[in-house]
């Protein structure tokens, strides 16, 4: 942090955002090196028995239940979004030297600034242990039941934490799929569509309903898809009650809408997404999404498709309500074991998927108030 600033003051890199990488890290080492200092002091008073219990639990209480933990709480609270700008800043040819010439000091001890910056996180999961063991080597009953107290509350402290952490990083996540996932119109899916001059009465596509929560993405991986004259590359989303297959494309125009080569990719996607990303390449939803309950998952046997040079294939049929096939896709991993993690991330959502209520009729005041309500 000190050489950006040096950097900056002198014109460098003067764009980079110091709050988005760094966050409070000053303050955050301020603070921990005055718990340290005073921690130690007033130990060291305690064992010498000049220091009362109260002036130990005190100090205690006052790091722990103010600056310290709720300084590590906003740290802690943008480490998603720092990890995040600092993929998008390794793409720039200066801060690349930059960190190069930063990580070989003999201060980072050979650690990337992504272990650095995770640093100050895993500090704040060994406060409980370090409460933990004062708690077992106190023999005051009353000084024991603060520290232990402190410690619980320390620990629900970190488990909120956690979660705010874990939505944050879903949130990114979510985002990010939401500008990868394409839906393409009605009418460029099926040309036999045509509804000339009143095309603004339909409501448009979109994958806000459909992809609610990226926390319901149970697995993704790029697959080739067997079509009549051709090999398409496509990438799978299985979410917890649906199935989407897309095509990848490559346009950075329509993707990104710049030209600066500079896209911002969320380091929890898979390693295949990000690198569809980062070539400028987004996801063309194929199809419609496909019901997990209107799914059936089959084995291809390898002699059935030696005519075509398949490999590790396997075939998804989507099914209607009624029963009838409406689409079927005949699929190849890369890997035979690319293909078991897909097949049985297919066949473990089937149990996992709740059952759904059946279809509610509706009582004839009820339609006759629908009928009525569209004639108006």
């Amino acid at each position: 942090m000190k050489t950006l600033k040096y950097l900056q003051r002198n014109e460098f890199l003067l764009d980079v955002d110091l709050w988005r990488l760094f966050a409070n890290l000053e303050e955050l080492n301020k603070i921990s090196l005055s718990f340290v200092e005073n921690f130690f002091e007033t130990v060291k008073e305690h064992v010498t028995e000049s220091g009362s219990p109260t002036n130990f639990i005190s100090m205690l209480r006052k790091f722990f239940q103010g600056d310290l933990c709720q300084t590590h709480q906003i740290y802690c609270l943008n480490y998603t979004t720092a990890v995040f700008y600092l993929e998008k800043l390794r793409q720039r040819e200066d801060f690349g030297i930059y960190l190069k010439w930063c990580e070989q000091k003999e201060q980072c001890r050979r650690l990337h600034l992504t272990e650095l910056l995770v640093a100050p996180l895993h500090r704040l999961t060994r406060y409980p242990l370090l409460l933990n063991n004062i708690w077992k080597r106190s023999t005051d009953e009353t000084e024991k039941d603060s520290i232990w107290s402190l410690k619980e509350k320390v620990e629900k402290s970190i488990r909120d934490l956690e979660g705010k952490v874990k939505w944050l990083d879903n949130f990114q996540k979510f985002r990010q799929l939401h500008e990868v996932i394409i839906w393409p119109e009605v009418w460029d899916r099926d040309k036999r569509f045509f509804v000339p001059g009143v095309s603004r009465i339909f409501k448009e596509n979109s994958g806000e309903n459909v992809l609610s929560s990226a926390s319901r993405l149970l697995h993704d991986g790029r697959l080739t898809l067997a079509e009549s004259t051709r090999l398409l590359d496509v990438y799978l989303f299985l979410f917890d009650d649906f199935l989407l297959i897309t095509k990848i494309k490559r346009n950075k125009k329509k993707y990104g809408g710049s030209d600066t080569g500079l896209t911002l990719v969320c380091p929890s996607l898979a390693p295949e997404l990000q690198s569809v990303v980062r070539e400028g390449g987004f996801c063309q939803v194929l199809d419609q999404p496909i019901p997990l309950d209107r799914l059936i998952l089959k084995n291809v046997d390898p002699i059935h498709v030696t005519v075509f040079s398949l490999q590790n294939a396997f075939l998804i049929q989507h099914e209607n309500r009624y029963g009838q096939c409406i689409a079927v896709f005949l699929l190849q991993a890369q890997t035979e074991s690319a293909k078991v993690a897909t097949t049985l991330s297919v066949s473990s959502s089937f149990i996992l998927l709740p059952r759904k209520s059946s279809t509610k009729r509706l009582l004839p005041h009820e339609f006759s108030n629908i009928v009525a309500s569209c004639l108006m």
